[in-house]
């Protein structure tokens, strides 16, 4: 998702999918990056996934996301790139706060324990950005974004994050004239950012952030998961049900982020959550039938 949008933005790059490379292979991915050789790198892989992935795969998760940043991050130092962004996530501080979260909060206490699989391994490629640039003087930066969503994003009913799975389960019900199911109780709030608008971020980065220290990015308007489901109902026209179920996973309470680092380098500049939801809603629809995930 965060690949194709950044596709607008520098059309020329190369871009590497999972087709290209296995990159839990220390092999594939050396032969990989000495093959491109590039300059610069925005390292997006992971293996990810919502709430009940992430518990069903905690062991797995932590595998292969360690695999994937230590042999991306080991490959770009043989090979000499000047600059490298990688991406964390939300998940990596610790769980219940103090908030809001501030970068330097991420190691002072254990992640929450629904995702502390997936939450170790990115605190390690940090850690391991850290460590090289200490050791070997690598340009190595990590970001740490919110909970994503957009166009081309994963649609799957039981590995997918939370909006990309509500707006499928609504679509779908209102095709059947269903009630929809969702999980949880809907009273948690995450912080939403627009693909489009994070890919900005990351070129902006790119250009402008050194420090060996993370960045919190994104936007950090708090949304009640709720009024996302009945945001998403209105633009379908969902006229039935929801029905919210308490036996499944609904996460962490909430976890705001501090973005005054980013703001500091002057990007305040997000799409509207109405718009760009209307626009992720739309995108869907017209490409249903060759979603990934589906």
């Amino acid at each position: 998702m965060i690949g194709t949008a950044l596709k607008q933005f520098i059309p020329d790059a190369t871009f590497v999918s999972s087709r290209e490379a296995n990159l839990t292979s220390p092999s594939e991915t050396m032969a990989m990056v000495k093959d491109i050789s590039p300059t610069h790198v925005i390292h997006l892989a992971a293996r990810v996934g919502g709430v009940q992935a992430n518990m069903d795969n905690l062991g797995s998760f932590y595998y292969d996301n360690v695999m994937i940043n230590t042999n991306v991050l080991e490959s770009c130092r043989v090979n000499k790139v000047e600059k490298v962004l990688s991406l964390l996530s939300t998940c990596v501080y610790p769980d219940g706060g103090p908030y809001p979260l501030k970068e330097e909060y991420m190691h002072q206490g254990p992640p929450h324990e629904s995702n502390f699989g997936y939450a170790y391994a990115k605190r390690m490629a940090q850690v391991q950005s850290r460590a090289y640039r200490l050791q070997y003087g690598c340009n190595f930066i990590t970001a740490i974004p919110n909970n994503l969503f957009g166009e081309n994003d994963y649609f799957d009913l039981h590995n997918s994050h939370v909006i990309p799975a509500m707006i499928r389960k609504v679509y779908e019900a209102t095709r059947t004239g269903s009630d929809v199911v969702l999980w949880g109780d809907g009273m948690v709030y995450r912080e939403f950012t627009y693909a489009p608008d994070l890919a900005k971020i990351l070129l902006l980065l790119l250009d402008n952030y050194e420090k060996e220290t993370p960045i919190n990015v994104g936007s950090n308007e708090e949304h009640l998961i709720r009024d996302v489901a009945e945001r998403i109902c209105d633009i379908f026209d969902f006229k039935n049900d929801i029905i919210w179920d308490t036996t499944k996973p609904k996460g962490q309470y909430k976890k705001p982020s501090d973005g005054s680092k980013l703001r500091a380098l002057g990007y305040d500049e997000y799409t509207s959550f109405d718009d760009a939801l209307r626009n992720t809603c739309e995108w869907f629809e017209e490409n249903y039938n060759n979603l990934r995930g589906k």
